[in-house]
This record gives C-alpha cells, sequence and structure tokens, in this order.
C-alpha cells in the first residue's frame, strides 16, 4: 500500500496512526472469526474451547472453584480463565462470557443464575480489641469504633457497611486506621485486633466458633441475596460455556 502500518525499535512494536486506524477497522471482524472459530468446536466429541469468567475473589475461592474442581478433569480441552475483579465489570466489552455477583447487584438486561445460597454477612472483632471498648448495639455506635474499610470501585470508594432490622436500613460508612481493598486481608487485620470487620459470615464463623473473633450487631444482618452467575441474554451458549454453567447452577 506504501503506507507504513508499525513503529519498530530495538525494544518494542507499535501501531502508527494508520495503522491504529486499520487495527480499529478489522479488530470486530478479528472478534467474529474468534466466536466462529470457537462454535466449530462443536463439532467435537467432546465439548472445547475457553471460557472467561470474572468475579471476586471470595466467591472464587468458596463457590466457583469448588465447584469447577470436581468437572474440568473430564473436560480436558475446555480452558477456563478466572480474573479477579471488585468492579462491576461490563463483560461484553471486556469479552466475558460471564460474571459472578450477589444477585442484587447484577445490572439489568442481564440473565442471572444462582448459583450459591442467600448470604449473611457479620460484624465481628478480636477479644484484644472489646477489652478496652463497649460492644455496639446498634450500627450507628459503629462511628465512636476504629473499623477496618474495604474499598470497593463500585462504591466511589470505602463501602458503607449495611443494616436492616424490620423496616429499618442503614449504611454507615466507618473509619479507622486500615482500608484493604481484599476481604481476607480485613480478616487478617480483624484478628490482630486493628478494629472491627464486616465479612461474609461464612468466613467468619470458623473463627467465631474458635474464640478469636467475637461476633456483634447479629440481630442487624439479615441474608443477602446469594452469589449470581450473569450473562448477556442474547449471547448463544458454547457447549464449553454450557459445561461450565451446569456445573454452576447443579454442582454441589
Amino acid at each position: 500500500m506504501g503506507i507504513r502500518l508499525l513503529t519498530r525499535t530495538t525494544r518494542s512494536v507499535i501501531p502508527t496512526p494508520a495503522g491504529e486506524r486499520l487495527l480499529g477497522s478489522l479488530g470486530p471482524r478479528f472478534e467474529d472469526i474468534d466466536r466462529e472459530l470457537q462454535a466449530v468446536t462443536e463439532y467435537r466429541d467432546k465439548p472445547a474451547g475457553v471460557v472467561r469468567l470474572t468475579a471476586i475473589d471470595y466467591a472464587i475461592d468458596t463457590v466457583l472453584w469448588p465447584k469447577l474442581s470436581k468437572v474440568l478433569s473430564n473436560y480436558p480441552d475446555i480452558k477456563v480463565e478466572i480474573i479477579t475483579d471488585y468492579g462491576l465489570t461490563d463483560i461484553v466489552s471486556e469479552r466475558f462470557d460471564a460474571g459472578v455477583r450477589l444477585g442484587q447487584t447484577i445490572a439489568s438486561g442481564m440473565v442471572a443464575v444462582r448459583i450459591a445460597p442467600d448470604q449473611a454477612f457479620a460484624v465481628v472483632g478480636a477479644p484484644y480489641y472489646f477489652e478496652s471498648r463497649e460492644r455496639p448495639v446498634v450500627p450507628q455506635d459503629l462511628t465512636s469504633h476504629d473499623c477496618i474499610s474495604l474499598r470497593l470501585p463500585t462504591h466511589g470508594g470505602n463501602y458503607a457497611w449495611e443494616f436492616e432490622k424490620g423496616s429499618e436500613e442503614f449504611r454507615v460508612r466507618v473509619e479507622g486506621q486500615l482500608t484493604f481493598n481484599g476481604i481476607r486481608q480485613v480478616l487478617a487485620a480483624c484478628l490482630d485486633g486493628y478494629g472491627l470487620a464486616y465479612m461474609p459470615e461464612d468466613l467468619a464463623q470458623p473463627h467465631v466458633d474458635r474464640g478469636s473473633l467475637l461476633r456483634v450487631l447479629q440481630d442487624w444482618t439479615p441474608p443477602w441475596t446469594g452469589y449470581h452467575l450473569y450473562y448477556p441474554s442474547r449471547r448463544q451458549h458454547s457447549p464449553a460455556f454450557s459445561v461450565v454453567l451446569d456445573a454452576l447452577q447443579h454442582g454441589s
């Protein structure tokens, strides 16, 4: 064509403006070709292809991997990519096949399939922390406590702890010395006595049973809708995705 599309250096190759324009035009067509190649695998004896999922790390640890690990060995030609993400990812633009979130956080226009029971949350603190602190009785008491925060991109900063009792609902933006963007780090700091923490009940319960954490405000933390797999309603399922969907929906 007589037009330079790439600029080469000793360390990299980058597209020129003309190359970027061509790539932008052809990129969607490459994606169409990839989808068609994936569809061709339907003619194989066993499902094959790549399934891309996005979920928070706790859902991966407690739901996705325990269920998928029991079936994937039977399908060696299925490749699964699971990406940890606390944001409300646009799974279409990011080319994910599906995402996993709590039921109430799923965008409209998506098919949502329950893959886990309702999820309760707990407010906990180490016994050492309570040696010099009164236990909170109502959510408003948390403003006088050191609390360990969880930073979520979906909430514009630190997550506001959510409570409900009868017709009363509260969101409390807590304060404290520590903020993390992962729930297991929140748990570790809580066990070390750095403050109160808000976390999934089944993550906290083993430590409560051992006496290494004490639970408070239990009557203010009812269950939430559990984890759901969500995906676009208009997307045709590949055989590989159907295997993953069945494992997550019906696996134990």
